[in-house]
């Protein structure tokens, strides 16, 4: 017995060298720009856009793809020339371990990476219009905090969110605000598109006040992110009370479900100060147009995707494109080094 201890150790020692050698990567890949997008709807290529779809087709196509431990199942990694996608999952959990696992393979260097959150959401009313494009200042996490149903509130308010200290090491992040500024001069000008459905949609939503039937424009803003997809004026109310809490520099500006949690795996990993978020409007968060909680939700299967959407109108395909106008950019210039 005490033969084949000492062989069975006498093989561990061998192999120990072996396995640390397996866990890194002599010459890693350098990556200059990591590109989420969160969803893709259909093909990579050639169908339908969703976040991803253009900046595959102009910049990955035809280069590498990966599997990812610990990424989203089935979803793979592409790199090409330095520029590497991967589509998340929607959602916090989804879009950080996700983030984290691309981050941590040792077979690519993300070593001085610029990290691109790109996709879309819900905006807010008065600051925007569907079919905006914004780069964002900071993140806020929705979910963290006190949340009350208004019908158990004792005090009339507009709002039912309460802040807790406690939670303030994840619960926003301000991002790099001369990265930020270095951005938007490069893309404020970038021209983007609406369409006539989307431009009427608006006007009869909001009694064509100046603000709603404006052309869409590149913005700062904050984005305000929670699991829970919401709309209505109390949690548009509450998501401003987050932006002044926590001394956001731009005013809210978009609801989503990704980038806070994106910015707290960055922030862990020494990253957050290469973080660029770039998202794009293609619905409002409140309720428009005759539409409420009941016929929108329940049972009701309507794609913001859809040019029949009830909730988004036409805007999504020339909203995607918009993300794409300003997003490349901003990789172009971190590609020859003017970032």
């Amino acid at each position: 017995m005490r033969k084949i201890l000492i062989t069975v150790l006498a093989f561990a020692t061998l192999l120990m060298p072996v396995v640390a050698e397996s866990a890194t990567v002599e010459n890693p890949e350098k990556i200059e720009v990591l590109i989420l997008p969160k969803f893709e709807n259909g093909e990579m290529a050639g169908d339908f856009p969703g976040e991803a779809q253009y900046y595959y087709e102009n910049y990955l196509a035809g280069g590498e793809e990966y599997d990812i431990e610990g990424g989203y199942p089935g979803h793979k990694l592409y790199v090409k020339d330095g520029v590497a996608l991967y589509v998340t999952g929607m959602g916090k959990v989804n879009s950080s371990m996700s983030a984290t696992a691309v981050l941590l393979d040792p077979r690519f260097d993300f070593s001085d990476a610029y990290v691109i959150s790109t996709g879309c959401g819900g905006t807010a009313t008065e600051y925007t219009v569907m079919g905006d494009v914004f780069v964002m200042s900071a993140c806020i996490d929705y979910d963290l905090g006190h949340h009350a149903d208004p019908r158990e509130m004792t005090i009339e308010s507009d709002t039912t969110w309460f802040h807790d200290a406690g939670y303030d090491d994840a619960s926003h992040k301000i991002l790099n605000q001369e990265l930020v500024s270095t951005v938007y001069d490069l893309v404020k000008d970038v021209e983007i598109q609406t369409t006539e459905k989307t431009r009427n949609f608006m006007s009869a939503a909001f009694d064509g006040a100046e603000w709603a039937v404006r052309d869409p424009e590149v913005l700062l803003g904050t984005t305000v992110t929670g699991d829970n997809y919401w709309k209505g004026m109390y949690d548009e109310a509450n998501a401003r009370l987050m932006t002044e809490t926590y001394g956001a520099p731009d005013p809210y500006a978009m609801s989503e479900m990704e980038d806070a949690a994106i910015a707290v795996a960055l922030d862990r990993l020494g990253m957050l100060d290469r973080y660029i978020i770039i998202r794009d409007s293609v619905n409002m968060d409140v309720f428009m147009n005759g539409t409420n909680p009941e016929n929108l939700w329940a049972g009701v299967e309507d794609s913001l995707s859809s040019e029949d959407s009830v909730e988004a109108a036409d805007i999504f395909a020339t909203a995607m494109e918009n993300n794409y106008k300003v997003g490349s950019v901003v990789i172009d210039a971190i590609l020859n080094g003017t970032l």
